[in-house]
C-alpha cells in the first residue's frame, strides 16, 4: 500500500510500482466472480441494473458493456479550470491501488492500463469542480475515464491533446470496457484523497517552517524564551505543544540575542510569541488527525459495488455486495480541519508580521526599512499577506457543512469533500507565502542586531532564506522572491534548520 511520501513522490513524477503475480491472482478471481453474475442474469447493481436512482432499470447482459462506456461518457461533465496534474497522477496511483486489491471486479488489462498512464506521463485532463463527493468522485475520475477509452483529452510533455491522440504518442492503445469496469473507474473517493494527501504533506513541512519562524522572530523581537520551559508544558499534557516548545528550545539554545536582554523587564511578549506552542501544537496535532484518515484511505476500496470470491471454492463462486465505501464524509471532515488548521497558521504568523513592522515593538526601524521614509520596506509585503489570510478565512468554512441531495433523492447526503480538498489545498499554499514573508521580516529584523550572533541552526536558517531573498537594502519587487521561497518550503526542496546527524 503506497505511504503519504510515495504518493506525492509518484505525483511528481516518480514511476508507479508495477503489478506482481499476486496483485493479478487478486484481481481475476474477482473479474470470475463478475462473469458469473452475467451469465446468471441475476440483477447486480452497475452491472445487470442502471446507475443511482435508475438502480430498478435491468439492463440486458449483451449491453453489459455498452452501459459502462454510456457511463463515462453522461458522468464527464465537470467545470471549472483543470487539476494540476500533480493532482491528476496521484488520483491515478489510487485509482490503479484500489482496482489492485482485486475487489472491484475488473481485468487485469483495465489496471495496467491505468500504470501505463503513470509511466508514459499521459495526464487526462480534469475538470476541478463537479464532484459531490459521494459516490466517490464521480465526475472527474469519468473524465479520467475517458482517456483510457482513447476519448476525452490529455497533456503529455505538457501539450495538450485529444484522448486518443495522447495514447497513440506513447504507443497505448484504448481499452475496451467491459461490464463493471465503468462504475470501477467512476466510483472512488480518488481525488479527494490525493489532494488531500499532497496538500497534508506540504502542510506538515510548513509546520516547521513556521516554528523556525517563530524562533528567528522572537530573535528579531527580542523575545523572552520561559514559556517554552519544559515545566510548563510538562503540567498540560497536550502532545503538540509539548513537542512545539521542545523545538524552539533546541533551536534558541545559547544564542546571543537571548543572553544580550536578560534583564530588559519586559514581562510578557504578545501571544503570538508566548503562545507559540499552544498554537503551532494544536496546528500539528490536528495534522496528524488528517494525516491518520488519508493514510488509512490509501488502503481502501471505495467503489461500488464490491466483489469478494469465496475462497477454496470453485472460480466464480462469491459475492458481489452493494453498499457505500464510496461516501467522502471519512475525507470530507478532516480535509476541511486542514482549511480551518493552516488558517490558523497563516493567521498567526501574519500578526507576528504586522508586530516585526511595527515601530514600537523591539527597537526596530519602522518596516524594517534601512531608510524609512524614503523606502517603503516590507510594509505592503504584510498588506499581501492580510490580504492571503482573508481569504484563507473565507475558505475555511467547511464544505461538508452544506450537503446538497442528488440523483432524485436516492443520493440524499453527500460529503462534498472534493471541494474540502481543492479549499485545502489553496489555503495550504498561501499559508507557504505567509511563512515565507514572516521569515524574510524576521531575518530583516534580525539583522538589525548585529554583530549579536544567533544560534548555529537560526543562522543557518538565516543563510538558506538569503540565498533566496537578499536583504533589503533598497526597495524593490519581492514578489518573485517571496514566490520562490514559498514554493520551495512547500514542496521540500527548501527545509530550514536541519537538526545536525550525529553518529
Amino acid at each position: 500500500m503506497p505511504t503519504l511520501s510515495e504518493v506525492e513522490a509518484v505525483a511528481r513524477g516518480a514511476p508507479p510500482p508495477p503489478l506482481d503475480a499476486t496483485d493479478r491472482e487478486r484481481i481475476e478471481d474477482a473479474r470470475a466472480v463478475v462473469e458469473a453474475a452475467i451469465a446468471s442474469e441475476r440483477p447486480v447493481y452497475g452491472v445487470t441494473t442502471g446507475f443511482g436512482h435508475l438502480a430498478s432499470v435491468r439492463v440486458p447482459p449483451a449491453d453489459a458493456a455498452r452501459l459502462q462506456i454510456n457511463l463515462l461518457r453522461s458522468h464527464a461533465v465537470g467545470a471549472g479550470p483543470p487539476l494540476e496534474e500533480d493532482v491528476v497522477r496521484a488520483m491515478l496511483l489510487l485509482l490503479a491501488g484500489s482496482l489492485r486489491r482485486g475487489y472491484s471486479g475488473a481485468r487485469v488489462e483495465l489496471v495496467e492500463m491505468v500504470v501505463g498512464l503513470l509511466e508514459r506521463g499521459v495526464v487526462p485532463v480534469i475538470p476541478s469542480r463537479g464532484s459531490v463527493g459521494s459516490s466517490g468522485d464521480l465526475a472527474p475520475l469519468a473524465h479520467l475515464g475517458l482517456v483510457l477509452i482513447g476519448e476525452g483529452e490529455a497533456t503529455v510533455d505538457g501539450e495538450r491533446m485529444p484522448g486518443a491522440q495522447a495514447l497513440a504518442r506513447v504507443g497505448l492503445e484504448p481499452i475496451v470496457l467491459s461490464a463493471k469496469e465503468g462504475l470501477a473507474l467512476v466510483n472512488g473517493t480518488h481525488l479527494m484523497a490525493a489532494t488531500g494527501a499532497l496538500a497534508v504533506r506540504d502542510a506538515r513541512r510548513l509546520v516547521e517552517a513556521a516554528i523556525v519562524a517563530v524562533a528567528l522572530s522572537l530573535e528579531a523581537f527580542k523575545g523572552s524564551t520561559v514559556p517554552f520551559d519544559e515545566r510548563l508544558h510538562a503540567v498540560r499534557p497536550q502532545p503538540g505543544p509539548g513537542q512545539v516548545a521542545a523545538r524552539l528550545r533546541e533551536l534558541l539554545a545559547g544564542s546571543e540575542v537571548v543572553a544580550s536582554h536578560a534583564d530588559c523587564g519586559r514581562v510578557q511578549d504578545p501571544y503570538t510569541l508566548r503562545c507559540a506552542p499552544q498554537v503551532i501544537g494544536a496546528v500539528d496535532d490536528a495534522l496528524r488527525y488528517v494525516e491518520g484518515a488519508i493514510e488509512r484511505e490509501l488502503e481502501a476500496v471505495t467503489d461500488n459495488p464490491l466483489v469478494f470470491p469465496a475462497p477454496g471454492e470453485a472460480p466464480g463462486t462469491g459475492d458481489v455486495l452493494a453498499g457505500g465505501n464510496f461516501h467522502g464524509q471519512p475525507l470530507a471532515l478532516p480535509l476541511d480541519h486542514l482549511a480551518l488548521a493552516l488558517c490558523e497558521l497563516a493567521s498567526f504568523s501574519e500578526r507576528r508580521i504586522y508586530a516585526l513592522l511595527s515601530p514600537s515593538y523591539a527597537e526596530l526601524p519602522p518596516f524594517l526599512s534601512p531608510r524609512p521614509g524614503l523606502g517603503s520596506g516590507l510594509m505592503i509585503a504584510q498588506y499581501a499577506a492580510a490580504a492571503l489570510v482573508n481569504e484563507c478565512q473565507v475558505l475555511s468554512h467547511p464544505a461538508g457543512a452544506s450537503s446538497i441531495p442528488t440523483s432524485a433523492g436516492t443520493e440524499d447526503f453527500n460529503a462534498m469533500g472534493a471541494l474540502a480538498g481543492l479549499k485545502a489545498r489553496t489555503v495550504v499554499a498561501s499559508a507557504a507565502h505567509v511563512i515565507a514573508t514572516e521569515l524574510v521580516c524576521a531575518c530583516q529584523g534580525l539583522e538589525f542586531h548585529r554583530p549579536l550572533r544567533t544560534t548555529p541552526p537560526l543562522e543557518r536558517a538565516v543563510e538558506q532564506v538569503r540565498a533566496l531573498v537578499p536583504r533589503l537594502e533598497e526597495d524593490r519587487s519581492l514578489a518573485g522572491e517571496l514566490a520562490g521561497l514559498a514554493e520551495a518550503l512547500r514542496t521540500g526542496e527548501l527545509t530550514l534548520a536541519e537538526r545536525e546527524v550525529t553518529v
